[in-house]
């Protein structure tokens, strides 16, 4: 194995003893892995309110032996998210970081847009990807990461709040073919589709699973276990994903 990746996506810690029991069962089930993974992404709302003691609590509940990666959604409030979580100045400039992990770029993007659901990759955030992106040996894979999917799920909510403007980012990535795949999170449902002739992996969510409407009209399913992706990003660029729940 080239590269081995764990991601989780929307935990919404609140404080709630059931929101911190499910970040805490999955971080537990990764920290005991027999193979560590080579990093996690935390492909966001990883509060839930954009509180600052949110995100203390999630500085502790993602300690780890391993590189952990993440990228802010839209319950995310970049301030908060700086100070608490990355130790940083807190300001209101997106939140773009690129790690090289194991031979392989990753490149976890701010696609928040400050008090809405909707996401999209701004100029700024646009421009730093395609900076980052020109930098790179042409041999080196890369894998962007942010937190809303840039097509349909083919459920209302989801969709509702999607990312806007995609063909922005599909026209950069017909520019950069070392870009092997997109993964986001936000919808709470383990799904595959393509985007930009690329694979598109959704993260499951952490604190509860989306209900599809064939299977029922309430969308949120909090009874079902958080999930987790692995993903595997072999010498060949193939990169294979496998869903876990933790019971």
């Amino acid at each position: 194995m080239a590269v081995l990746l764990a991601q989780i996506s929307d935990l919404h810690l609140d404080g709630s003893e059931r929101a911190t029991e499910r970040a805490g069962r999955v971080m537990d089930y990764l920290r005991n892995l027999p193979h560590p993974v080579d990093a996690l992404l935390v492909t966001g709302d990883i509060a839930d309110h954009g509180a600052e003691a949110e995100y203390m609590e999630a500085a502790g509940l993602l300690t780890a032996p391993f590189p952990v990666l993440t990228c802010p959604g839209n319950h995310d409030v970049r301030p908060a998210y700086r100070k608490a979580l990355l130790g940083e100045a807190p300001d209101e400039s997106p939140i773009n970081r690129i790690h090289h992990i194991a031979g392989t770029a990753i490149l976890m993007c701010d696609s928040t847009i400050p008090g809405r659901d909707e996401g999209r990759l701004d100029a700024e955030t646009l421009d730093w990807i395609a900076a980052r992106l020109t930098e790179l040996p042409q041999d080196t894979p890369a894998l962007i990461a942010f937190h809303q999917p840039p097509v349909d799920l083919h459920h209302p909510l989801p969709d509702s709040y999607r990312l806007e403007q995609p063909e922005k980012l599909a026209a950069l990535l017909a520019a950069h073919p070392q870009v092997v795949a997109v993964l986001t999170g936000h919808a709470h449902t383990a799904a595959v589709s393509t985007f930009a002739d690329r694979p598109l992996i959704v993260g499951p969510g952490v604190t509860w699973t989306l209900r599809m409407p064939w299977e029922g009209d309430r969308p949120a399913d909090r009874d079902q276990p958080p999930g987790l992706a692995f993903h595997i990003l072999g010498d060949d660029r193939r990169l294979t994903t496998h869903y876990r729940v933790v019971l």
